[in-house]
């Protein structure tokens, strides 16, 4: 089965999953203790949000230097 090609970064599968990662993740990380709030929990969170977030800027990346 082809898939037709993708319009908008969220589009892309691996954008969706990734999206339901940090979901995951943020809903995971509420049940950490409350005194890593501003230590653990923060760095897992800004970790998860980062992969979805560079997606875009990699796709952008792709289009416009296909060669590079």
């Amino acid at each position: 089965m082809k898939r037709e090609p993708a319009k908008h970064f969220q589009d892309l599968i691996v954008w969706q999953k990734t999206h339901q990662f940090v979901l995951s993740s943020h809903h995971l990380s509420g049940s950490f203790p409350s005194d890593e709030t501003y230590g653990l929990t923060s760095q897992f969170r800004r970790a998860a949000i980062s992969i979805p977030a560079n997606i875009p800027i990699l796709l952008l990346f792709w289009i416009l230097a296909p060669d590079f």
